[in-house]
């Protein structure tokens, strides 16, 4: 028998993993046409035949669930080769740093030139990222993340602590009753957030005329003078509203993979990452 090739296996995966051959290739960014011809192609190296295809979609055969597990171990294996290798490698290269779309947008970039001053030889790729990336298969090298997680192979460095203030122009509230005034918020898929929960308290009823979940449209509504939010500090500068004490405030930790923070790049880089979100963001 050939030795499969390790690429085929991954679109066996991800085929099993998306639930259908065009979810798949949507996820590996490729033509259903390559996810099929690749899988055609493992199935003729392993002499077996891995799904059924049927007009509503694929499904594994018995001998691909039985060979499933082990599929996924290659995969787990491959990934921490990677990772080993990236933490062995030199100090030169690109580092990978997921971040919240606000704070990649509106903290990390601005502080960019001050970080490559010190990072000579390195390239930052900076991902702004709602879902959180699994570092185990290296899809960043650095996350930053409000929710500290609990896996015992990640790193994890609290560096610092945003926090939120009640905002609006001082146009808006010029000569306006706070009994009239309207809000701006997340929408339901953030309705749990404690800012968010924190000002449906403090609106008591009062009216919400712009829901977004989007932190950068929430802002530059508030900006406008369409209305009243809760924004982080590092967002929050010249719309601050005096007189009401918005107690949330929201750790942000740094997580590594263990392999990969070995790796003499990530470590500046996260040294260096750490000092500039470590600083006061207003």
């Amino acid at each position: 028998m050939d030795t499969p090739d390790w690429n085929d296996l991954r679109y066996f995966l991800a085929v099993t993993s998306a639930g259908s051959l065009s979810a798949a290739a949507r996820a590996l960014g490729v033509e259903h046409t390559t996810v099929s011809r690749r899988i055609e192609a493992l199935e003729r190296v392993l002499a077996v035949r891995l799904f059924d295809r049927f007009a509503r979609g694929w499904a594994l055969t018995e001998a691909g669930k039985a060979l499933l597990p082990q599929a996924q171990r290659i995969e787990d294996e491959v990934h921490g080769l990677l990772r080993q290798a990236s933490g062995a490698g030199a100090g030169l290269g690109t580092v990978r740093i997921s971040a919240p779309p606000a704070i990649a947008a509106h903290w990390i970039a601005p502080g960019l030139p001050q970080m490559r001053a010190q990072l000579e030889g390195i390239d930052i790729e900076l991902g702004a990222e709602t879902a959180q990336v699994d570092l185990s298969r290296r899809e960043a090298d650095i996350a930053i993340r409000f929710k500290r997680p609990q896996a015992p192979d990640l790193a994890v460095r609290h560096i610092a602590t945003v926090r939120y203030f009640l905002c609006a122009t001082a146009e808006y509230l010029a000569g306006r009753d706070p009994g009239k005034w309207e809000f701006i918020g997340y929408d339901e898929s953030l309705a749990e957030t404690p800012q968010q929960e924190w000002l449906r308290a403090f609106a008591t009823g009062r009216r919400f005329i712009l829901s977004s979940n989007d932190l950068g449209v929430i802002t530059s509504a508030t900006r406008s003078g369409a209305g009243i939010a809760v924004l982080p500090d590092y967002l929050a500068t010249g719309l601050i509203i005096a007189g009401v004490d918005c107690p949330v405030q929201r750790k942000l930790w740094m997580v590594i993979h263990d392999d990969v923070r070995k790796s003499p790049r990530v470590r500046r880089t996260a040294d260096v990452l750490s000092e500039l979100l470590n600083r006061p963001a207003r």
